[in-house]
């Protein structure tokens, strides 16, 4: 019960204290009454899997004191689309969306991070492929969702192989497309992520050409609009949501069976792939410190280098702190 009762604290201090200032922002906004609290919507972007069925697993939707309204969306760009657009307040991506919304100057923050097992971030091939390792992907086609962190795990994979994307085609594909297109051999590779690696493992049999390793930092972020970062109802729902999510994945890793028992509900994942996927090691939530900010960078400049974004970009600028306290605590009282 200590996880409840710490998010139940940070609840209570939403109403009575004022927040601290971000790092190259405006005044952070005072905290609300529980009154005003009430009446906030806060609207979330979430993925398959995602944000949605790990908080109803954790029991940590129950008590919030706004109200959520939930989006659904195939990846994390598009869901960033809408953030920056003003249509949702918050969602968690991998690590490289936030890159291209940054690049495009959205108007979004990354406001907490987590790690997860790169070894689940994959290039897959079916399993009758004659490829054997990743250098042999010259002159392939391979199927992605651009700007997803399967993109930029690809892009780094072929760097480490003496490949660029130029030497490759790049077919960008949403993940259910990708997926038809891989059983069908219409593309002769897949990059991707969990759990759709391990669906590709289960069902079709893939083979896993190259994993995350060397190739990924395995981040993903909680991000949010600058619109509700600026609203002092939004931006006190805010604070608490992101307290919940890093509640959620904590007690995720120690309840793994039961993760995915409400993972394989909420999605119609087959509990095979659920399981496969949670027992690999899921997200983890970590310090959104400088190295983080730094290994982000190193991506995004990979990204420019290789004239996939029309200029460098600047990660830190998209970075907010303002939560870290509170985050701290959470992480802390486990």
């Amino acid at each position: 019960m200590q996880w409840r009762r710490g998010v139940l604290a940070v609840t209570a201090a939403l109403v009575v204290s004022a927040c601290g200032t971000a790092t190259g922002e405006a005044p952070v906004p005072a905290a609300v009454s529980g009154a005003d609290l009430a009446k906030v919507t806060l609207k979330v972007g979430d993925q398959k899997g995602g944000v949605k069925s790990l908080l109803t697993a954790a029991n940590l939707l129950q008590g919030t004191p706004y109200k959520i309204e939930w989006a659904t969306f195939t990846s994390g760009p598009p869901l960033l689309e809408a953030a920056s657009a003003g249509a949702i307040d918050t969602g968690r991506v991998g690590n490289t969306p936030p890159i291209f919304a940054a690049a495009a100057k959205a108007k979004i923050k990354v406001i907490s991070v987590s790690r997860s097992n790169v070894e689940r971030e994959a290039v897959l091939v079916p399993p009758d492929s004659p490829l054997q390792n990743a250098a042999a992907l010259k002159g392939k086609t391979i199927g992605v969702a651009k700007g997803t962190s399967a993109h930029g795990q690809l892009l780094n994979t072929l760097h480490n192989n003496g490949l660029s994307t130029k030497d490759v085609k790049l077919s960008f594909l949403q993940p259910s497309e990708a997926y038809a297109a891989f059983t069908q051999h219409t593309i002769d590779a897949w990059a991707i992520w969990d759990p759709y690696t391990a669906q590709a493992q289960l069902e079709a049999h893939a083979r896993v050409l190259a994993d995350g390793r060397g190739a990924s930092n395995g981040l993903a972020f909680l991000t949010a609009s600058t619109a509700a970062l600026a609203d002092p109802g939004r931006n006190s729902a805010l604070r608490d949501f992101a307290v919940r999510v890093v509640k959620a994945q904590k007690w995720a890793d120690t309840h793994r069976e039961a993760w995915a028992q409400a993972w394989a509900k909420e999605t119609g994942l087959k509990i095979e792939v659920a399981r496969k996927a949670v027992e690999a090691g899921r997200d983890l939530p970590i310090v959104l410190d400088d190295g983080a900010v730094a290994s982000e960078q190193q991506l995004a400049d990979a990204f420019t280098d290789e004239k996939t974004l029309p200029g460098k970009v600047d990660f830190a600028a998209f970075v907010d702190r303002r939560f870290g306290p509170d985050l701290d605590q959470a992480r802390s009282n486990g």
